[in-house]
């Protein structure tokens, strides 16, 4: 029965890292807006699923629409872009470095 049980507990574990979207460390250097929620300077973890982006740091979480671009060539490093809107920054788009991919946030 233990051994059931346990079958049962890894096999649920396993899904949820398969079924996970790739995951990438963003590092935000100012107060910026995400999907109407207020993210302060800090790392955060980004994790994408589809046409989502949700990202987390500390006690904060937001998620937010997303849409995937591919560049014609690999970005070097991971950059982030904000737009200024009324007195207040959010946040544009994130250039994945190592990849070609480039993630526009639905502002």
């Amino acid at each position: 029965m233990k051994i059931a049980k346990l079958l049962v507990c890894l096999g649920t574990v396993a899904l949820a890292v398969a079924t996970a979207g790739p995951r990438y460390f963003v590092h935000l250097s100012q107060t910026v807006m995400v999907s109407g929620t207020e993210l302060q300077p800090g790392d955060y973890r980004m994790e994408l699923t589809g046409d989502k982006a949700m990202i987390k740091g500390g006690k904060a979480s937001v998620e937010a629409p997303v849409k995937m671009e591919e560049n014609g060539s690999k970005f070097s490093d991971t950059t982030v872009r904000y737009t200024n809107a009324d007195g207040k920054y959010k946040l544009s788009e994130i250039r994945l470095g190592g990849t070609k991919t480039k993630v526009v946030f639905d502002n």
